[in-house]
């Protein structure tokens, strides 16, 4: 591989990145199918056993329920609860060169509680009008041990599908190494030596070696100070520092290059930090102690989904129960001014792409000859328009950006594209806040942080809320909009 030029790559390379969207879909497949696998084997142990002690249940005097709806019931309560305790038990996170060890005790500590909830489903059943299974003593134990067995050797046998299809190209993860001296070299040996992680190197990043040279086998692609240009050349997901005798400093100004890139950050500690820190956590290199850099919470594909079911419901809502009021703001903004209704203006989304963002007009039609940036009473803004902006109800048909999936109901507020590319060359880590969809309403924008305010604060916030999500978060923020909207309390909105 040639080393980073500043010129653009070359057409395969930009093939190839086209390409890189399948593994993302493989490995959604992959989790669908371990998921898909223990609830086969997790309801299959339950209804083998009940068949094998069918005789003796009869025999017994007990009463087996012979409604289907009663079965199908419990077993879908079941199925739900069992996959929300085993993705709590982190057995859908698809660690590479997770313990085999460590995964066939999560597998026990999930399947047992996963029998505990199923005796709770069979105990509330009764009082909703369903018969009571009969769970005996030793419809129990087999139901759970055999549970454990199928779940263990099904895994065993997903693992060895998945290392096929990473031998195959398939489920694969780029990575750049920076440091090409001894941490470094260690890192390559312990990757090179398991195949059957996936990770494909593309090279080393180093101030040390030139810029061209071949260090144990690999290239080195550039300098750390070039690190956001490798990573976006090489299309890596995974960057690996290994890095010895460097100040602290120096560390977080090699991490500060590759943030702005949708990639994985982790730091190999040189002997002394390996010595004197006790909290490092233990990756997954053939137990190499790697220190995980904090990425972003929704760079989490189930965080994600959750997100994005609260942006579908949310939207869906507010364009179904409010069209009536939006057809009488847009007969308001016609009645006082000639023009059309709705605003359009290009706005920059996430991974930095262009959409066009929805707002109701607010100002004369000839507004965008006169400036750019809105500023307290501005004569441009219409009677109307000024009762929109200040309540913030000119935004309200963005719910049509943010259920095409162009935008969020919570993240950082969308810019123009010139200024992004202004702020992004002024204010550093700017562009990180593009690795998440553009929001309606923001962590910002409920702190008083819109208009003509800072750049700077406004990012501090946008970056807080993005390496600190969760749906409680956005929640909290959808809240704390609607009570400033019916408070009044629209800080710097004009």
């Amino acid at each position: 591989m040639a080393a980073i030029s500043s010129s653009p790559p070359p057409p395969g390379v930009l093939a190839e990145r086209r390409l890189q969207i399948r593994p993302r879909a493989w490995r959604a497949l992959l989790r669908l199918s371990l998921i898909i696998g223990d609830l086969l084997l997790l309801n299959g142990a339950i209804i083998a056993v009940f068949a094998y002690f069918a005789e003796r249940i009869e025999a017994s005097g007990a009463i087996i329920p012979t409604d289907p709806l009663v079965t199908m019931r419990f077993l879908l309560l079941f199925s739900l609860m069992a996959v929300a305790v085993f993705a709590s038990n982190g057995l859908y996170e698809m660690r590479r060169g997770a313990s085999r060890v460590d995964e066939a005790f999560k597998v026990f500590t999930a399947v047992s509680l996963t029998a505990v909830g199923a005796i709770v489903i069979n105990t509330l059943l009764p009082q909703i009008g369903s018969q009571d299974l009969p769970f005996t003593r030793d419809i129990l134990v087999w139901s759970w041990l055999s549970a454990i067995v199928g779940c263990i050797l099904m895994r065993g046998l997903h693992r060895t599908c998945v290392i096929w299809l990473r031998r195959h190209d398939i489920d694969t993860r780029r990575m750049i190494i920076v440091g090409a001296r001894e941490p470094g070299q260690l890192v390559w040996n312990t990757i090179r030596r398991r195949p059957e992680l996936g990770y494909r190197v593309q090279g080393f990043v180093s101030d040390s070696a030139q810029i061209g040279s071949i260090v144990a086998g690999l290239p080195v692609l550039g300098r750390s100070a070039q690190l956001g240009r490798v990573v976006q050349a090489t299309q890596a997901d995974e960057v690996i520092i290994a890095l010895s005798g460097r100040s602290p400093q120096d560390l977080i100004d090699v991490i500060t290059q590759a943030e702005d890139e949708a990639v994985e950050i982790k730091v190999y500690p040189d002997t002394f930090q390996l010595i004197t820190n006790n909290e490092l956590s233990i990756g997954d290199l053939s137990d190499l102690p790697l220190v995980r850099v904090k990425n972003a919470a929704l760079d989490n594909p189930w965080n994600r989904a959750l997100k994005r079911a609260l942006d579908i419901g949310f939207s869906t809502a507010i364009l179904l129960f409010g069209a009536p009021f939006f057809m009488l703001i847009a007969l308001a903004i016609r009645l006082e001014s000639r023009g059309p209704v709705f605003f359009l203006q290009e706005r920059v989304g996430m991974d930095l792409k262009p959409f066009w963002m929805l707002k109701f007009r607010t100002m004369r039609v000839d507004a965008e000859q006169f400036g750019t940036w809105t500023t307290p009473n501005d004569p441009r803004v219409t009677r109307i328009g000024r009762i929109l902006r200040s309540t913030s109800l000119d935004e309200l048909p963005q719910m049509i950006n943010v259920l095409i999936g162009e935008m969020s109901i919570v993240g950082p507020r969308p810019e123009q594209p010139r200024w992004v590319e202004q702020f992004g060359q002024q204010i550093p880590r700017y562009l990180r806040r593009h690795r998440e969809k553009a929001g309606l309403t923001g962590w910002a924008q409920i702190n008083g942080l819109r208009g003509d305010t800072s750049i700077e604060e406004r990012t501090r916030y946008d970056l807080y809320y993005i390496e600190n999500w969760s749906l409680l978060f956005d929640i909290k923020i959808i809240l704390r909009t609607i009570a400033n909207f019916l408070t009044g309390k629209q800080e710097n909105a004009y």
